[in-house]
């Protein structure tokens, strides 16, 4: 019998500073707090480090008298979801083959700091991989068709895919109050001060584990992945072409993610029904067997468009975008956990799911998996 790729524990970290329409518009003005919730229909956001309103400037936690304050940054997060993902799966930290850390925030961007921090942390095999991927949205079931391949390989038998965001150390009122300015494919200047009402923070982790089983059982039943080609985030700073401290290579707002809210809009949808047309076929009566459906969130207003185009029973798709805010790669591993522990589905009950998700780069794709 053959292995499958099973997922067999989630887990999740969400701050628990809640961060108004009111207090982020009058750090970054653009929209009123009423008008943000009526764009993109997020109440509050959830940050880790706080601001100074009046300033526009994201504070750094302080130390505590213990000698530090705990979580207080990307790292952090991502170990207190990956220990309770593998508190939930049984697996020791030992037991792992590999861990990826899908992050477009992390606290270091070179050398595969964070991935390797948590690698260090854990206590991990000296022979364990430990890589970070570069990447926002799309990149958790990205990752995932990966690990699902190498899986099937025969490499790897336990993996952990751990995924972040982590937006409160941008906050900073000169770059997200910035525009891009026009350029090719791009008519006109895109206001940065969208992507701070639109993103929090939080992480979220995944085991993966060889088993053996039947076409009944417990797996990724159907997984793929694919690329396409358009800036829906834009950040250039920070790379060798627009080095902060070269005068005149960069300005503000090539330090903020600065997303593309037309270009969302349009994409999201597209490539949204082609994950589920890929993984659940184009037969409606075939998604009436999935329990929950875990999507990227870009917003609830672009979300619920989609909900509504596509068909879908709005009870059946997992939603906290309009509490949490866009919370990146993040999002579906989170919902995922927060459902595990409220016990909408249950591991080992053969309840059907989808992870499906679009974003940045443009990276896309998605997973039938029953639990």
């Amino acid at each position: 019998m053959a292995n499958r790729v099973c997922l067999v524990g989630a887990g999740a970290f969400v701050p628990t500073r809640t961060i108004s329409n009111a207090r982020i518009a009058r750090a970054i003005p653009g929209w009123s707090a009423e008008r943000i919730e009526e764009k993109i229909g997020i109440r509050e956001r959830r940050f880790l480090w706080d601001f100074d309103d009046e300033r526009g400037r994201a504070i750094p936690p302080p130390d505590d008298v213990a000698g530090r304050f705990y979580p207080a940054t990307n790292t952090d997060m991502c170990e207190v979801a990956l220990r309770q993902a593998l508190s939930r799966s049984g697996v020791e930290p030992a037991g792992l083959d590999a861990l990826f850390v899908v992050t477009c925030t992390p606290d270091a961007p070179h050398f595969n700091h964070d991935a390797m921090a948590l690698h260090q942390r854990l206590g991990l095999r000296e022979d364990a991989f430990a890589l970070v991927v570069d990447d926002g949205c799309g990149g958790t079931p990205y990752v995932l068709d990966l690990v699902k391949k190498m899986m099937e390989g025969g490499r790897f038998r336990t993996v952990a895919v751990v995924a972040s965001a982590f937006t409160s150390p941008l906050l900073n009122r000169e770059v997200y109050t910035d525009e891009l300015p026009p350029g090719p494919g791009r008519p006109k200047a895109l206001n940065a001060y969208l992507s701070m009402y639109v993103f929090g923070d939080g992480a979220g982790a995944v085991v993966l584990s060889a088993r053996p089983g039947d076409a009944e059982g417990p797996g990724i039943l159907k997984s793929f992945s694919g690329n396409a080609h358009g800036e829906l985030v834009t950040r250039r700073g920070g790379g060798l072409l627009k080095l902060p401290y070269q005068p005149g290579w960069t300005r503000p707002s090539d330090m903020a993610f600065v997303v593309d809210g037309f270009k969302v809009a349009r994409s999201y949808p597209e490539y949204m029904q082609k994950c589920l047309d890929t993984v659940l076929g184009s037969d409606p009566a075939g998604r009436r067997h999935v329990l929950r459906y875990y999507f990227h969130q870009p917003n609830k207003r672009v979300m619920d468009a989609f909900i509504h185009r596509a068909g879908l029973p709005p009870e059946a798709v997992a939603c906290n975008v309009d509490r949490y805010g866009n919370t990146s790669a993040a999002g579906m591993l989170i919902l995922l956990a927060e459902d595990l522990e409220q016990g909408r589905v249950s591991l080992g009950g053969g309840d059907l799911v989808v992870v499906a998700a679009v974003g940045a780069n443009i990276h896309y794709g998605a997973q039938l998996i029953r639990l």
